[in-house]
């Protein structure tokens, strides 16, 4: 029988860091690695994130519909990803490249595009938008024109009025186009119509039709100058809608028609 050689059995030797990878947990691996490498703030953002993930789990009361996530800690193509890209922040950090350091956090946001996923995807567009130093790149005007539109779909219409205001502020002063090559401007505008139109609900609701017909003509406005037609026609169609509503069925019939 041929004895082995010096190289071979070496090679067959693990290190402690190859075998910690067998031994300890994805998440005690990336951590420790974030750690010794000394990314101190990466490894104290996705331990803290772990720790939200877990409380939210706990706060889900059980029951035959309801289905509870997969701990974000088993998740290796997640925890990859935001090992990556917040190296990759922090080393811009470091340097003082904020808007590197906001471009890393817009596609953390991005990436995290599931349903499941979007108090990650708000935590990672926030830690872009309301960062002191680089609040006011692109990369971070189009953080707040996405929680916009987020926002809007969780329904929650102050916040993404807020998001919109000030993303159509900085997307003026800056004239930006978004991730898709679109004008960032014209993406807020667009979010702020359907917010003034779902503001419109509650008062319709409660038949008061001249605080709806109030924020309907301010959506309106709003949706004209989106230079977006199928928004202005939506604008338009809900204007003729409230009109008939409250009576005036000549206005009504008008901006119908013209829609």
């Amino acid at each position: 029988m041929q004895q082995k050689s010096v190289p071979d059995q070496q090679s067959e030797i693990l290190s402690q860091s190859e075998i910690s990878l067998f031994r300890n947990s994805l998440k005690q691996n990336i951590c420790v690695e974030l750690l010794l490498d000394g990314f101190h703030r990466s490894f104290s953002e996705i331990f803290s994130l772990l720790s939200s993930d877990v409380d939210r789990r706990t706060a889900i009361e059980p029951g035959p519909s309801v289905t509870v996530p997969t701990p974000l800690e088993e998740q290796w193509d997640k925890l990859e990803t935001m090992r990556l890209h917040l190296r990759r922040a922090e080393q811009a950090e470091n340097t003082g490249s904020w808007a590197v350091v906001c471009d890393q956090r817009l596609v953390l946001g991005h990436y995290f595009s599931a349903l499941e996923d979007v108090w990650l995807a708000l935590h990672f567009f926030h830690s872009c938008a309301d960062r002191e130093q680089g609040g006011r790149t692109r990369p971070a005007t189009e953080a707040r024109a996405r929680m916009a539109e987020i926002y809007l779909q969780l329904g929650e219409l102050q916040r993404a009025k807020r998001q919109a205001e000030l993303c159509l502020h900085q997307a003026e002063e800056g004239g930006w186009l978004d991730s898709d090559g679109r004008p960032l401007r014209l993406r807020a505008l667009r979010a702020l119509w359907r917010v003034y139109s779902r503001l419109a609900d509650a008062p319709l609701d409660a038949e008061d039709h001249d605080e709806a017909l109030k924020l309907l003509h301010e959506g309106h406005s709003i949706a004209v100058e989106s230079e977006d037609k199928r928004s202005e026609s939506e604008a338009c169609y809900r204007l003729g809608v409230t009109y008939q509503r409250a009576g005036d069925r000549d206005t009504a019939k008008q901006l119908i028609g013209s829609c």
